[in-house]
Parts: structure tokens; C-alpha cells; sequence
């Protein structure tokens, strides 16, 4: 498996798949390098795509892996990568969330995230926010 920032030429297919994105910000995304991709081969297997919360902070927007290949340590390598490649570039601090619902909190806690808060948005179910110190 190869981890590697996404580029222009994953957009046709991502924008396929990640449905929890306008396309123009997908693409600005790419443009600014905040989406990595897992590919085997020429197969895209998983990505993860990340912003700035407040403006200083890296979010862990979206971690995704198709789920035919879901429990192999693809998350795993796709989110130690963004946190690595978040420490080079200075930051001291990640963040990331998920609904209360999803198995996804176990998941983030045993990668070292820490639950810090959370909402309760109109309609949604109550999402926690994680944080880790890198």
C-alpha cells in the first residue's frame, strides 16, 4: 500500500465517492494538499481529508476506507501519516470527531485521541471532539 497527497488527477474519482464534499472544495482541498490517499496498485483503497480549526489547528475531517478492505490497519496507516506529516510541519496539536453513535470514537481512542467536548447539532446525533497532542 502507498500513502501519498492526493493531486489533481484524483479528483474524477474522488469526487465519485466522497459525497460529503462540494467538488469546488474538494478541489481547493487538493490544491492546498490536505487530502492523502492509500492506493494499492492503481486502486484507491482509502483517504483522509483534513482543514484548519480555528485557523491553527489541523482537523481530521473525513477518514475513509472502503469497506471491503475495512480492518486491515488501512485507517490506522492513512491517520499516523497525516499526524506525522502534521508534526513536520510544526503543529503540536490534531483534531478530529465523530458521532457519539459510531464506533469510530474506539477506533480514535486507540490511536491516543483524547475526547475534549462535543455538540449537539439541530437534527444530528451528539458529536464528540477528539484531541491529540502529537
Amino acid at each position: 500500500m502507498n500513502i501519498r497527497t492526493a493531486n489533481p488527477g484524483d479528483l474524477p474519482v474522488l469526487s465519485c465517492l466522497d459525497r460529503h464534499i462540494a467538488s469546488q472544495e474538494l478541489e481547493s482541498s487538493l490544491r492546498l494538499g490536505r487530502v492523502y490517499v492509500a492506493e494499492e496498485g492503481e486502486a484507491l483503497v482509502g483517504w483522509l481529508r483534513w482543514n484548519l480549526f480555528w485557523d491553527n489547528t489541523p482537523f481530521m475531517n473525513l477518514l475513509f476506507v472502503r469497506e471491503v478492505r475495512r480492518g486491515e490497519g488501512l485507517g490506522r496507516a492513512l491517520a499516523e501519516h497525516w499526524e506525522t506529516q502534521m508534526k513536520l510541519a510544526g503543529y503540536k496539536v490534531v483534531m478530529t470527531s465523530t458521532q457519539a453513535s459510531e464506533c469510530a470514537q474506539h477506533f480514535y481512542a486507540k490511536l491516543g485521541y483524547e475526547a475534549v467536548g462535543g455538540f449537539l447539532p439541530p437534527g444530528e446525533g451528539y458529536e464528540l471532539i477528539f484531541c491529540k497532542k502529537l
